[in-house]
Formats: structure tokens, C-alpha cells, sequence
């Protein structure tokens, strides 16, 4: 491994800050569009984060694009087979991401919700429910997580709270950009 954390002789992509707050009736997951390749900004509107599971299910991603894509569809066929089970499906996909030969190749995390449920999945076979409903990964997910709990007690929804924080992180990691693609969950 390099110094700057990559494994290859490719400069590292910095790609993200993914955040995801649940609080009251809904569940917010942003995320910024920027994407860089070493000190330079390839895409600041990429989008990472989606719908999944008939619109369901929203989902973010940190890292490699490529990876992640293959990512969305595995967790989209795990949603398939099991409807209305977000947490089997993600241990299926993360038993998959971790045992495959293939898939174990991929550099990537997620964010994943319902409105039942809050995951990270990560490919060393880690399918997390975070504390208190929030979670940030990716470049900046330490700077809007930080961000995020000590907005969370306050008259905000968690939208705000999402902007706000994605905000803060943008401010601090230049890594993470202002372009921000939110999606919410009525969990109520």
C-alpha cells in the first residue's frame, strides 16, 4: 500500500461524503457530486446516491464508481430476492462481497435505508446499524457525521440536518463539494 492509502500505482480517488440521518417520521441519505483524481477535481455532479428496490430503498456510495455500480445491481437483485428484508438482503451481499473472487476486488462502501432500517456495508463483510440513526462515510463522512450529531438535537428535520452537515463537511474536506443529491424515506 501507498502512502496515500491506494493500493495501485494510480494516484488515489477521493471521491465522497455520503450521510445518512434518520430522525422523526423520515431518513435523509446525501451526498456530494464531487469526484477527484488526486489534487484534481475530474466531476463535481456525479450522482451517488439513488433509489433502489422499486423506490424503496435509498442508497449511497463512496469509492470507486465502476465498483459501486456493480455494487447498486448485486444489492437491487439481493432486494429481488428478498422483498421487504433490507438487512438479509445486505448480509446476503456483503457474505457475497466478501467471498467472491470477483467481488472482493471492489473498493467501495454504502449507505444504505428504508424505512425501517440504516446500514453501512462494507467489503470486508461489516453490515453496521449505526448509533442514533447516523452515519457519514467517504471523504468527508467523519466531518458531516460530527456535523450531523450535534445538529441532531436541534428543531431541524432531517433533511436540514443533512444539508447543514453536508455543508459543514464541504467546507473542511476539499474532497467534498456543494452539489448535493438528497433523497428521503417517510419512515412514519
Amino acid at each position: 500500500m501507498q502512502s496515500d492509502g491506494t493500493s495501485s500505482g494510480y494516484p488515489g480517488w477521493h471521491a465522497t461524503t455520503i450521510l445518512m440521518v434518520r430522525k422523526g417520521d423520515h431518513v435523509v441519505i446525501g451526498g456530494d457530486g464531487q469526484v477527484s483524481l488526486g489534487p484534481t477535481i475530474i466531476k463535481s455532479n456525479a450522482r451517488k446516491v439513488r433509489r433502489l428496490g422499486k423506490g424503496s430503498v435509498i442508497a449511497g456510495f463512496a469509492g470507486a464508481t465502476a465498483d459501486a455500480f456493480t455494487l447498486f445491481e448485486r444489492l437491487e437483485a439481493k432486494l429481488e430476492q428478498y422483498p421487504n428484508q433490507l438487512t438479509r438482503a445486505c448480509v446476503e451481499l456483503a457474505k457475497d462481497w466478501r467471498t467472491d473472487r470477483y467481488l472482493r476486488r471492489l473498493e467501495a462502501m454504502m449507505l444504505v435505508a428504508d424505512k425501517e432500517a440504516g446500514l453501512v456495508i462494507s467489503g470486508t463483510g461489516d453490515v453496521l446499524e449505526p448509533e442514533g440513526g447516523i452515519m457519514g462515510i467517504g471523504s468527508g463522512g467523519m466531518y458531516a457525521l460530527a456535523a450531523a450529531r450535534a445538529l441532531v438535537d436541534q428543531p431541524l428535520t432531517a433533511e436540514e440536518i443533512v444539508r447543514r452537515s453536508m455543508a459543514i463537511a464541504g467546507d473542511i474536506c476539499v474532497y467534498t463539494n456543494g452539489n448535493l443529491v438528497v433523497e428521503t424515506i417517510d419512515a412514519g
